[in-house]
């Protein structure tokens, strides 16, 4: 199926986008913090969750609040 509107970014275009800028400007990129913050939460469930470790708990909860920075 194509893309409606193939001259905007994909949500993976902008997530990449997002981490690169992150990588380049450190702690004071907009989104370093949230993104930070939400790796710690997703830890911190991981340490009290038996289904996942503290890795996978990190990971996630990144992720999920890197793509909550780009959808908006």
């Amino acid at each position: 199926m194509a893309r409606q509107h193939p001259e905007e970014p994909t949500l993976a275009e902008l997530t990449i986008e997002e981490i690169k800028a992150m990588g380049k400007q450190g702690m004071a990129h907009p989104s370093t913090k949230p993104v930070l913050i939400g790796g710690g939460i997703g830890a911190a469930a991981g340490l009290l969750l038996d289904a996942i470790s503290w890795p996978v708990g990190l990971f996630i909860g990144a992720a999920i609040a890197l793509l909550m920075r780009v959808r908006r």
